[in-house]
């Protein structure tokens, strides 16, 4: 069974690399050293992974493509996520952001919230 990642692909939190990301057919994620996200470590091949934007602290998410891990690097400084991106450009609103306003959340189970995120 696949788990679910939220993403974000913005580096500062202005300069978007969502569009470099799919042309290149991954995910990345930087960190300064000594901060390595534990939750990327669980990232694997079969997972679900979904790039978002902040629509602001209280209004939700807006999903904007959908993919399928193939593979991970894990490093010293960043995760890189080879992906099939299956579905681009959505700009699929969603009202409950259950939080999601860093560079990466999950891994989430299927339920009723994922299924609104990663429906084809």
């Amino acid at each position: 069974m696949p788990n679910y990642w939220v993403v974000g692909a913005s580096w500062g939190g202005v300069d978007h690399q969502d569009q470099s990301f799919i042309e290149k057919g991954i995910w990345m994620l930087g960190w300064e050293e000594g901060k390595q996200p534990s939750r990327a470590s669980k990232m694997k091949s079969g997972d679900r992974i979904a790039i978002k934007r902040m629509k602001g602290r209280k209004t939700g998410i807006r999903i904007f493509h959908l993919g399928i891990i193939k593979g991970v690097i894990l490093e010293t400084s960043k995760v890189i996520c080879t992906v099939d991106w299956v579905a681009t450009d959505l700009g699929r609103d969603i009202a409950e952001s259950r939080g999601c306003f860093q560079s990466i959340h999950g891994p989430f189970e299927h339920d009723a919230w994922v299924q609104e995120i990663f429906c084809l």
